[in-house]
């Protein structure tokens, strides 16, 4: 009763969150059996690289079979399988699905399951024939000519039409296969995939007829009267059919291009709803999902060729995910692991905002490579880490890409968990034992939940948008992204979870789990942001700003006073002036009672230095060395907010001096912040600790980063008395000890190992 209850309170809210949203609507969500974990590679039938489909011959069926044979000895449960729309409907409503009943046949035989991946922007040329004008305009105008892809514009009627109508036909027949478990209607969603355009200089799209209709629909229902546009847009339009997007800066281009932003988000939103209804249209029982190319975490909602919104884009399916490719050929540096827990939380946290957990579509299987851009391989140990990883996350599937290497084009060779010649790998060995584990033990993962977090930090898409269209002139780099992944890191190292949390979330006061709040970058924010903020704290919350909290509001003007938004009351304070610095040291007050940071302890920030004139009854933290006060608490309501006029977020992510993360935990731990994990020893400072929670047990993760063997001693603190301990793996008893409240143990790790361990009451 309490599931269903459960579940229809999420319904509800879900469908309300998209009702205030134009233009999309949340898709019917579904509960997968509880005692089973898709763990899959990547596999399309023979060697042929995805999206391409092999031709049929006569040896197919057993040159398949014994790949799908290999695969489940291996020990993966699922097969990760694609169609091509160029390829299913080579004619006008002549479907050609021969790939696919095979493969879906072949895996029902040896009892995996399927999940789909389905390609629409690999198009057949015939909707282009039909639907000319379908076709993807850049904003200088360029039409672009289909090759195979990147397809055409779903934002045309008919071509939206003709794709709703494949996947109909597409669900019909997949559905009646019992090898079914799942769909992926989108790999790595943008407003134009699988191209490049190296002849547009900074490529931006879609500026199509039908792209600019459905953009005016879109401010019709914001705006309501062309007056109403006029004003905010500063422009004098007489009809509607005037308006267009805009292409260009100029120094009156703010609010339209940060409509045209808020509607690319919207508009990848209702484009996967729209394929998610598809699919519903004949099939109600499997979960409908998607995956972006890299959480949003690491990319930029000004990018022109369309970044998703991760919350928009979860609201509108099952389950929305991730492709992670730690040692991508096309990453400056391999991932470290502190980037790839980032990733994971900010996914998850995405979904969970819905009641939702999140997928793996791709996990990198081997060696990156972009036609001579090699980069060192994949070990298995690496793989193992990377499997065990997501699973601590909270993914609640691993698709791995792929089994075989890439047979062809640029990443010829690359990202194959086997070799080409069919042969097995020690990489493919340690993946599949893992896949064994998850398979066996899939209940107990799928009952459980990540350890609650009490540290809340904002992801705030505006905050990429100061200026409007204009180029940044600033010196400070991804300075969003990076102020965010800073206060991530200084938790995350002390083994204290984090969620975050989008601006639809703390406009609507959902919010009441957290202890703290953080507000890192707050150059941009809405006025309902600001009025979220503002309750949270009246209503007992601890909220923390960087500097120019709300110097813009979301129309792209500036606040006659910072922070705006009403949000200098909240703070007690408003901004004197502001310097660009290198570096900005802030010394800690007498009294301030920072704990870890007695008086006069120095706090290392950079970028800007904000003076702050405190207002009312707000109280100086610190100053900096000119004296001005640099950091101001004041009280409001029943609850505190902290304003630090620099940006320490984004300084710990370049420079990880200790004093800035002392600070961050000194204020949660005034918040009432205390770290669940305590990690100490030899080789501490490597160890990542990750929980997994239910009633009737806790799931720990123990990595060890390190190369050096790690026998260092883990502290945890769980709501039983008399504890039992058990290797998840192996199932053996280990030995636990208590300390006062917490459990002690002590694993032996090697070099880049992790253990994984179950902690029950007896």
């Amino acid at each position: 009763m309490r599931r269903k209850l459960r579940t229809h309170l999420y319904l509800a809210l879900s469908c309300l969150v998209c009702w205030l949203s134009p233009g999309w609507q949340v898709a019917f969500s579904r509960t997968p059996d509880s005692s089973f974990f898709p763990v899959a590679v990547w596999y399309g039938g023979g060697k042929v690289r995805a999206p391409m489909l092999e031709r049929i011959d006569a040896s197919s069926a057993e040159r398949w079979g014994r790949d799908l044979d290999q695969i489940k000895s291996v020990g993966f449960n699922t097969i990760k399988c694609w169609v091509d729309w160029a390829t299913a409907e080579p004619e006008p409503g002549r479907w050609d699905f021969q790939n696919l009943d095979l493969l879906l046949r072949l895996a029902q035989e040896r009892g995996l399951r399927v999940i789909v991946q389905v390609y629409l922007d690999s198009a057949p040329d015939w909707v282009g024939a039909r639907y000319p004008d379908g076709r993807f305009v850049d904003r200088s105008g360029a039409v672009i000519q289909s090759q195979a892809a990147p397809g055409y514009c779903m934002d045309h009627d008919g071509v939206r039409a003709e794709m709703v109508r494949f996947l109909a036909a597409l669900a019909r027949e997949a559905n009646r296969s019992a090898a079914l478990y799942g769909w992926d209607v989108w790999s790595e969603p943008h407003v134009i995939n699988w191209a490049d355009f190296p002849y547009l200089p900074q490529a931006e799209f879609c500026y199509c007829a039908s792209s600019q209709n459905r953009f005016r629909a879109w401010l019709r229902a914001k705006y309501r009267t062309i007056e109403a546009l006029n004003a905010a847009w500063y422009r004098g339009f007489a009809r509607w059919d005037e308006v267009e997007a805009p292409r260009f800066p100029t120094i009156l281009s703010y609010t339209d291009y940060l409509d045209w932003r808020a509607f690319i988000d919207d508009k990848l939103a209702g484009d996967l709803n729209t394929r998610v209804k598809a699919i519903r249209t004949a099939d109600r029982v499997h979960p409908v999902t998607s995956h972006a190319a890299v959480p949003g975490l690491f990319t930029s909602p000004a990018d022109g060729y369309g970044e998703p919104d991760d919350w928009k884009m979860s609201s509108a399916a099952d389950y929305f995910g991730t492709s992670l490719y730690p040692k991508h050929s096309e990453s400056a540096v391999p991932w470290s692991y502190r980037k790839l827990a980032a990733a994971l939380d900010f996914t998850r946290s995405a979904g969970r905002a819905f009641g939702k957990g999140f997928w793996i579509g791709e996990l990198q299987a081997g060696q990156g490579a972009t036609g001579m851009r090699i980069v060192d391989p994949v070990s298995p140990r690496e793989e193992v880490l990377w499997m065990w990883q997501a699973v601590a996350g909270g993914a609640r599937e691993i698709a791995i890409y792929a089994w075989y290497p890439m047979s062809s084009g640029y990443e010829s060779n690359g990202y194959g968990l086997i070799n080409l010649d069919g042969t097995l790998t020690e990489r493919a060995v340690a993946a599949g034992r893992v896949a064994q584990v998850i398979d066996r033990r899939a209940a107990e993962i799928n009952a459980s939940q990540p350890a609650p977090a009490a540290v809340a930090i904002l992801y705030n898409r505006l905050a990429y948008m100061v200026g409007g269209s204009q180029p940044s002139l600033s010196q400070l780099g991804n300075a969003a992204r990076d102020s965010l992944t800073g206060l991530h890191r200084a938790f995350f190292e002390r083994h204290i979870p984090v969620d975050f949390v989008d601006d639809g979330e703390v406009a609507a006061g959902r919010l009441g789990a957290y202890r703290i709040l953080f507000l890192p970058y707050p150059v941009m924010l809405s006025r309902e942001v600001a009025n979220g903020v503002r309750s949270y704290v009246e209503s007992g919350g601890t909220a923390v700003a960087e500097a120019r909290l709300a110097w813009n509001d979301a129309r792209g003007f500036a606040s006659d006073v910072i922070p705006g938004g009403g949000l200098s009351r909240v703070f007690g304070g408003r901004e004197k002036v502001i310097r660009p610095v290198e570096r900005a040291p802030m010394r800690v007050e007498r009294g301030a009672g920072l704990a870890g940071l007695p008086s006069g302890s120095l706090i290392q920030s950079g970028a800007f230095e904000e003076d702050l004139e405190p207002l009312g009854a707000s109280r100086v933290l610190a100053r900096f060395a000119n004296g001005q006060p640099a950091i101001i608490e004041n009280p409001y309501g029943r609850g505190r907010a902290i304003l630090i006029g620099s940006f320490p977020g984004l300084d710990y992510e370049r420079r990880h001096d200790a004093s800035t993360a002392r600070l961050f935990l000194a204020l949660a731990r005034q918040a009432g912040v205390t770290p669940p994990v305590e990690v100490s020893g030899e080789g501490a400072e490597r160890i990542e600790v990750r929980r997994l929670i239910s009633q009737r047990d806790e799931i720990a993760f123990v990595f060890n980063h390190a190369y050096a063997t790690s026998h260092a001693r883990i502290a945890l603190s769980v709501p039983w008395g008399k504890v039992r301990a058990e290797d998840f793996i192996t199932g053996r008893s280990i030995e636990i000890a208590r300390e006062d409240d917490k459990l002690i143990f002590k694993p032996t790790l090697a070099g880049n190992e992790v253990g994984v361990f179950r902690i029950y009451p007896e």
